[in-house]
């Protein structure tokens, strides 16, 4: 009997302490001096994104254009040092005819002195079919285009890059031809050092309903809310101490924050921009409100811009900027 006691409290004792790896839990909620963002200018950026460029898919390049033509406007407008990456490829079609694609383009901001490290901080603009994408992706657009003018209010000590993204989403999402993939190698080819890669990656939905959020494994429920109401950071096992790092920063007054670090055969722990730079051997996580286990709209046409949080979106945001702000040369 006390074999099993045992047993029973080793296995409790085993579950919390994997609960505190997953969660990393940090205990500060007081928010950092500076700027803070603006909910006015994310909601207006998110319905341009979400309502002027449509489709904003592979198949509609004119339509990526205009969007990162006014993307490009904006950083510039913040002070960025802004340039572009273009690609094409080429690829054989259903007929098995060669077919070239592009020009695509990223969009790139450069904040801070000149370091010897950079620290990176990902958006995709693309959107997934004819669909709006308000949550997927403009709002992590906008939150960059924001983070931007925080930036130039407050400069980081550690040089830092926006990117925004094109071609995350399918037909090209996991190849070489997504954007980040692109961006990812070529700082690799250069040998440009990355201390970590930031990807935002659908930050406006939250809930407070019971039952709003749900996890790939079972398990998970034991270790996290059952309420959408926080934003997530995530990254791979060993990144760990980057992902602590993230969350601790973030952390402020009606954002809760959790984190978890695990392997990619996990639903949805490589589902974005982060992984191209994992491919890559750089440090990176993902800022999320989890995406389709907690919006159902993900990928669907009702994933317009009134379905979004504002305020707690703009919590996230300064929350992300004093994350970049706690990176030093």
């Amino acid at each position: 009997m006390r074999k099993l006691a045992a047993l029973a409290g080793a296995g409790l004792a085993f579950l919390a302490a994997l609960g505190l790896a997953l969660r990393q839990p940090t205990w500060s909620r007081k928010a950092g001096p500076g700027p803070e963002a603006d909910p006015a200018r994310l909601e207006r950026d998110t319905r341009r994104l979400s309502r002027d460029f449509l489709p904003r898919d592979a198949e509609h390049r004119e339509n990526l254009d205009r969007a990162s033509a006014f993307i490009k406007a904006e950083l510039e407008a913040a002070g960025g040092e802004v340039s572009e990456q273009v690609f094409g490829f080429s690829e054989f079609d259903r007929r098995n005819r060669a077919v070239e694609r592009g020009p695509y383009r990223n969009v790139l901001a450069v904040f801070g002195p000149d370091t010897p490290e950079k620290l990176v901080v990902g958006a995709h603009y693309d959107a997934y079919g004819p669909h709006p994408g308000a949550d997927d992706n403009a709002s992590g657009v906008a939150g960059l285009l924001e983070l931007a003018r925080l930036l130039q209010k407050d400069p980081p000590r550690l040089r830092t890059e926006l990117a925004a993204y094109t071609l995350e989403e399918p037909p090209y999402f996991a190849t070489p031809h997504m954007g980040s993939a692109r961006h990812a190698a070529a700082l690799r080819r250069d040998g440009v050092r990355i201390r970590a890669m930031i990807s935002l990656e659908m930050i406006g939905t939250f809930s407070d309903a019971a039952g709003s959020q749900r996890y790939p494994m079972p398990l998970l429920r034991l270790f996290y809310p059952g309420r959408g109401d926080f934003i997530a950071v995530v990254g791979a096992l060993p990144d760990g101490g980057l992902a602590r790092r993230v969350k601790t920063a973030m952390r402020r007054p009606g954002l809760p924050v959790y984190s978890i670090n695990a392997l990619a055969f996990v639903p949805g722990v490589d589902y974005s921009d982060h992984a191209s730079f994992w491919e890559a051997g750089y440090p990176a996580v993902m800022v999320t409100d989890t995406a389709f286990y907690r919006n159902p709209r993900y990928h669907k046409p009702g994933d317009s811009s009134e379905t979004l949080d504002y305020g707690r979106m703009a919590r996230t945001v300064s929350g992300v900027r004093a994350a970049v702000l706690s990176f030093a040369p």
